[in-house]
């Protein structure tokens, strides 16, 4: 088939332990899913869970042991840290039931929602969507997948992010208000889910400010954690 132009690559997330890299072709993400981080945000009751997406060229892949450099966005002067659990989906499907999502799960990484923040409460007022706020350039640092089989008890594990060695955010993965299956419930629900689909499952309060020249760490217990230069 012949194109106008060559089409750009195919977006890809390292595999702990392999040489194979795994291709992405949607990021969702869950909005407000652990209860204290929808408090600091002004929400206090429980809520269904609602997604908004990313680009897949938004992710900024984060190699094994490697520091990345994440460009300071335009257009904004308070970019947000939001570290988060991501599902990576090995098995597509629609209305999948609870009780058999994670058989869809092919493993699991580290995330961050990074988020221009004054931008977003501007959509907020105005009722508009939060695109500009979510999707731009490196919006998805991601750390390697590593395969549901070799990741543990992920449903208990701690996730936490530090900027310049303290500590910002500190939870468990029990807290999500929609766990893990019931989030591959819904969105299944309104999406049918492809292999090659992430989904970014919400971040706990403690989120915040960085600037450049800042060191973000952050990482989910059983994962390989990522770091970041702000640059």
């Amino acid at each position: 088939m012949a194109t106008v132009f060559a089409p750009p690559p195919v977006p890809t997330v390292p595999v702990l332990g392999t040489a194979s890299r795994f291709p992405v072709r949607r990021i969702y993400c869950v909005g407000r899913n652990y209860e204290e981080h929808a408090k600091e945000m002004g929400f206090a009751e429980r809520e269904a869970p609602f997604f908004f997406l990313k680009p897949a060229d938004a992710l900024l892949p984060v190699e094994a042991g490697e520091t990345a450099r994440l460009p300071y966005p335009s257009l904004t002067h308070n970019l947000h840290h939001e570290v988060e659990l991501v599902v990576a989906i090995g098995k597509g499907g629609r209305d999948i039931p609870a009780a058999r999502a994670l058989e869809h799960v092919y493993g699991y990484a580290v995330g961050l929602d990074m988020t221009r923040r004054d931008l977003q409460a501007e959509m907020k007022k105005q009722g508009r969507p939060w695109s500009i706020a979510k999707g731009f350039d490196h919006s998805a640092p991601i750390g390697p997948i590593t395969p549901a089989s070799e990741a543990g008890a992920v449903d208990q594990a701690a996730l936490w992010l530090r900027v310049n060695g303290q500590q910002r955010q500190h939870s468990h993965v029990h807290k999500l208000i929609w766990n893990i299956a019931e989030t591959l419930q819904h969105l299944s629900a309104a999406w049918e889910l492809q292999p090659g689909d992430l989904v970014f499952t919400g971040t706990p309060e403690g989120v915040g400010a960085v600037v450049r020249g800042d060191r973000i760490e952050a990482g989910v217990d059983g994962l390989q954690p990522i770091a970041l230069q702000v640059v």
